[in-house]
């Protein structure tokens, strides 16, 4: 009778643990895709930013390189036409940014930086662990009753 019983219960135990394996896994795929749909939010919200200020600032280089040049011809220095390439940059930027390829070269980068120069991200101090947050929330608490 014991052994029926256990079994029975053994049985039960394991298809429990499978329910909370699948239940944590599936819980975790949700956690990742949300926070997947997020990234991408972000970086359509940053190219779309991207590209509104190109229409302003492409407005402005415009009406610059039209004063600028007017200037330069008629007062005869050319020295005005200086601020042109800076602000060519700039604009040259925000158009690879918007419109070009920057992120795809952005994103290049990253994979080579995670595959060739791992060490670059490590944090300082190392990985953050349960036992030195522990000890961090015991001195802050000593604090608070301290005082």
């Amino acid at each position: 009778m014991g052994f029926i019983l256990s079994k029975s219960m053994n049985e039960n135990m394991k298809r429990q643990q499978e329910f909370m394996l699948m239940n944590a896994r599936l819980q975790l795929e949700r956690q990742l895709t949300m926070q997947n749909e997020m990234r991408e939010r972000q970086m359509a919200m940053q190219v779309a930013w991207s590209r509104e200020f190109l229409k302003y600032f492409g407005t402005f280089f415009g009406i610059v390189t039209i004063a600028l040049t007017t200037g330069a011809i008629k007062g005869k220095k050319p020295v005005f036409l200086f601020p042109i390439v800076p602000l060519g940059f700039v604009l040259t930027y925000q158009y690879d940014l918007g419109y070009g390829t920057l992120l795809q070269r952005m994103k290049g980068e990253a994979e080579n930086i995670l595959d060739a120069e791992k060490e670059r991200l490590q944090l300082p101090g190392g990985m953050i662990t349960f036992e030195s947050l522990e000890k961090a929330r015991r001195e802050q608490s000593k604090l608070f009753i301290g005082k």
